[in-house]
């Protein structure tokens, strides 16, 4: 076991030879859209996605269903699966089966294994004085949702429509660009239901010595995010999120909130986020722009105790 739960990363590794090791994750959750075929597609990417996070390529996956089948059919159960079927088709993986339950609420999800190097895995700890910090996704989908199911948008609206399209976008890219660009990756994680805040802070305490300070204006954010923000709509999970920050996260006083709370959203399908030597950081961000990727400079890390996230 190269990595396992000391400390805990984004996937588990095990070392098969001295030049391959396995990389396996499993995520799973209820619906965030309405649409079934978007659902499936949803999480699938977002499972997927701690494979990439690894350094990783996924070798193959499993179904993880639990589905009111009684109440819903097994009609929309199929499209889901569908869904799932599609993206793992783009990763390039097959799915070989799996298991499912019937329950109250739909869940879907998948079990993942990736290989790699193990000399090339990108651990979650590692980040360095120095370093800046990529990230590869806008922000917002936690809001999006929320608005989505409190009828403030519809799944139809272009908003909406935006986040879908993030939340099954691939990190497949986002993660070989670095490796293509000789990048020196010190640090790596993806950004999901603990919010940008919450896996940084996951890195910083994975590392040694060093804190974080994050530019709330750099943040990319997806279209219709912010103005939600400022009006309210945010997810229980953000709020969540930035109550669980309160010991370490530090705002300035003149940092737009809106954008704090952006910085907590609660993430499905997020990004990357990339700690590497800031010339190379800004280098990969242009290259990523170039290939279509949303990727941003948010932030660098700093020398400093407490593994604090300042927000400016």
């Amino acid at each position: 076991m190269i990595i396992g739960l000391a400390p805990a990363d984004d996937a588990a590794v095990v070392r098969l030879r001295d030049d391959l090791a396995l990389v396996f994750t499993t995520d799973f959750f209820t619906p965030v859209v309405d649409n079934p075929v978007d659902f499936g597609r949803i999480a699938a990417t977002n499972a997927i996605s701690d494979v990439y996070a690894m350094g990783a390529m996924p070798l193959v996956a499993l179904n993880i269903v639990a589905f009111p089948t009684k109440t819903l059919g097994v009609e929309i159960l199929g499209e889901v699966l569908r869904g799932g079927a599609e993206v793992a088709q783009r990763a390039g993986i097959s799915i070989a089966g799996g298991h499912s339950v019937e329950d109250q609420e739909p869940k879907y999800g998948l079990a993942v294994i990736g290989t790699v190097r193990p000399e090339d895995v990108w651990r979650k700890g590692g980040a360095r004085v120095g370093d800046g910090l990529l990230l590869t996704k806008a922000l917002g989908t936690g809001v999006l949702a929320t608005a989505l199911k409190r009828e403030r948008i519809a799944e139809t609206d272009a908003a909406m429509v935006g986040a879908v399209r993030s939340m099954t976008t691939l990190n497949a890219r986002a993660a070989e660009l670095p490796r293509r660009e000789r990048v020196t990756v010190h640090a790596a994680t993806d950004v999901t239901g603990y919010g940008l805040v919450g896996h940084l802070g996951e890195m910083l305490r994975a590392s040694e010595g060093v804190c974080a300070v994050l530019d709330a204006g750099a943040l990319p954010v997806l279209d219709g995010a912010l103005d939600l923000a400022r009006e309210g709509v945010l997810p229980g999970g953000s709020r969540a999120n930035r109550t669980a920050a309160a010991e370490w996260l530090i705002v300035a006083p003149d940092a737009d909130d809106a954008r704090v709370w952006l910085a907590c959203d609660a993430q499905t399908s997020g990004g990357l986020l990339i700690a590497c030597p800031m010339a190379e950081c800004l280098a990969l961000r242009d290259v990523m722009r170039v290939e279509g990727i949303p990727a941003a400079v948010v932030g660098e890390i700093v020398a400093g105790s407490g593994a604090t996230v300042t927000v400016r």
